[in-house]
């Protein structure tokens, strides 16, 4: 049983695409510092920090909340790897790396949204 929201792979999941949104925006053209670069940022941020709030919420509706922001913004940061793929702001080996992270993540927040809603039965 996770202690704290570092123990959820979900998060650890999140957190490393964060990590990886991170290090691709700094490659971004100078002109997209607070543009493209910071909403991407926003929104990968989010994905985490929504998981990492919601954890310690104690009724499962709050959690289930927190857990579709996170999946909004997971949405969102789909999006804006499509984005700087079709801008040329990354190079295909970057878009498969972004496109494999935020599907695992994706997987693993769907899973653990629905082991949320299943306990509350």
């Amino acid at each position: 049983m996770a202690q704290v929201f570092q123990d959820l792979v979900v998060w650890q999941k999140a957190h490393s695409f964060v990590l990886q949104v991170y290090k691709t925006t700094a490659c971004y053209p100078a002109h997209e510092r607070f543009g493209l670069a910071s909403q991407f940022q926003r929104a990968a941020v989010s994905i985490a920090a929504n998981i990492a709030e919601g954890f310690r919420k104690k009724s499962s509706i709050d959690k289930l909340r927190f857990m579709n922001i996170s999946q909004g913004s997971l949405e969102e940061c789909r999006y804006y790897i499509l984005l700087s793929k079709d801008l040329n702001y990354i190079n295909e080996e970057t878009y498969k790396q972004l496109t494999q992270s935020i599907e695992d993540t994706s997987r693993l927040l769907n899973a653990y949204y629905n082991g949320i809603k299943q306990s509350r039965l």
